[in-house]
């Protein structure tokens, strides 16, 4: 019987001695009363079944024990989430009823309580003989036990994220491991050590490590508590116990050699998966070019519109006729220049970030499939072998057991991981355009409103003046 089975039967047990003893005391006090258990025939009144306690019950819960071992659908609320608690053993002071056991059990969509929070700010800049870079604080605060304490604040550098980022992929090849930003930027766009510059790689940086904090595995990863906790030193030392170069450079010719020969048959579903991945790389990176083309002219028509303020302010003194009215427009230009500021605000940190990021995890989901396909090669290469090699037929065998195992593995983690990585994309690019649309309503509600009330006073001056032109009826 599996693990789900057990938990079944120890649950429907649990019930059996609950019922049974609330069975004994009801015919212990219908005996006290002088009554039979059961009434004149045996029964309860007006009940047909047996009583509880009774031989009847016993056999009930029989049937329900079999049938929950019979059709593994009973046993739905068991496997939400098998990982979070041993089923292949109870302790004895763990509560065997029904619904003490489902209180156990955490349902998928229960919210999840964040225990690990993570903080990036102070950026500082270094400059030595060699290279000059940036360095960011980070701050962890958790209540979570394998730390040894609960809040940690250390330094690192981009080269260090990168670092983590590698030892992730390593860790967990078929895992959809948040992107980081660019190293580079496009020449001319902006300044590497810019004050803009550094303050949306600040952001980038933190969304990653949260996005690593939220993520069910990852988070628990031992590399990421070391690049969390670590000083300086420590994570040094930490960095030189990975593989050495020969080993590293071995498996970067091995990776390059099986993606090179790639894979016979891919699944149909891994076949659909990456068909998604081309076309939404296509589609999100020419989401990004209008993003960032939309945000450049706004920026543009934001500088020009900024000019024409202080243009009405000096034609207002040329003009004493139009003094005000020129200088009501001035005023409505300078206000619909702050809400552009704030609209275009808007845009840089939220909308254009998540664009871009999705972009980077467009790249991201292919090279997850690319080693999802070296892992598949390594076996069919395997397998091939074991075609033609007679003589080494028993180690090609067990090796192929093994990488058997390794692509299953390899295939339901990036199978678990895709169905949630769709449903965040789904989530952050919905919020972000809603949150755009709403921004640009309220935009041009607040302009629309600004040149109304100017044309309205405007109206009601002119009339005013009209009526005191006219001569008075005699």
């Amino acid at each position: 019987m599996g693990t789900l089975g057990g938990a079944g039967l120890a649950a429907a047990a649990g019930r059996e001695r609950t019922v049974g003893m609330e069975g004994d005391r009801l015919a212990s006090q219908a005996r006290s009363s002088g009554l039979p258990a059961g009434g004149a025939t045996g029964e309860s009144p007006g009940v047909d079944a047996p009583l509880l306690g009774g031989s009847g019950s016993s056999a009930l819960l029989q049937a329900e024990v079999l049938d929950l071992d019979e059709d593994e659908d009973d046993l739905e609320v068991f496997s939400k989430d098998a990982s979070l608690m041993d089923m292949n053993s109870f302790s004895p002071m763990m509560p065997t009823s029904p619904l003490s056991m489902i209180n156990q059990v955490k349902f998928e969509d229960e919210p999840d309580l964040k225990d690990l929070f993570i903080t990036v700010d102070e950026p500082e800049s270094h400059v030595t003989t060699i290279e000059t870079f940036i360095t960011y604080r980070i701050i962890t605060k958790t209540s979570r036990g394998e730390f040894d304490s609960s809040e940690f604040e250390v330094r690192r550098r981009y080269q260090d994220f990168l670092w983590l980022k590698g030892k992730l992929e390593e860790a967990h090849p078929t895992l959809i491991i948040p992107p980081l930003p660019e190293k580079f930027i496009v020449k001319g766009m902006v300044e590497r050590f810019n004050d803009d510059f550094i303050e949306t790689r600040r952001k980038a940086l933190q969304k990653f490590l949260n996005r690593i904090a939220d993520h069910p595995t990852l988070t628990f990863n031992e590399d990421f508590k070391v690049f969390l906790t670590a000083q300086a030193w420590e994570l040094s030392s930490h960095k030189k116990q990975g593989p050495g170069l020969l080993s590293r450079m071995g498996q970067t010719v091995r990776a390059v050699a099986l993606s090179m020969r790639g894979v016979k048959s891919r699944p149909e579903e891994f076949m659909e998966m990456n068909n998604f991945i081309e076309i939404f790389s296509q589609k999100i990176n020419l989401i990004d070019k209008i993003s960032q083309r939309i945000y450049k002219e706004e920026r543009e028509y934001s500088d020009e519109m900024r000019e024409y303020g202080p243009i009405h302010l000096l034609w207002s003194a040329s003009e004493e006729d139009l003094a005000d009215t020129l200088k009501g427009v001035a005023s409505c230009i300078d206000k619909c220049c702050k809400a552009t500021e704030k609209r275009m605000a808007g845009l840089s940190e939220a909308l254009l970030p998540v664009v871009h990021e999705y972009v980077l995890y467009s790249e991201m989901l292919m090279g997850v499939m690319k080693r999802r396909d070296q892992i598949q090669a390594e076996l069919d290469s395997k397998v091939e072998a074991l075609m033609y090699k007679k003589a080494d037929a028993d180690l090609l065998t067990e090796e192929i057991g093994k990488l058997e195992d390794k692509v299953e593995c390899a295939n339901n983690a990036l199978k678990a991981d895709w169905e949630r990585w769709k449903h965040n994309m789904q989530n952050d690019i919905k919020s972000a355009f809603t949150e755009a649309a709403e921004e640009n309503i309220h935009y041009y509600e607040q302009c629309l409103a600004t040149w109304e009330s100017f044309l309205a006073s405007q109206t009601d001056l002119h009339m005013e003046e009209t009526s005191e032109d006219k001569p008075e009826a005699h």
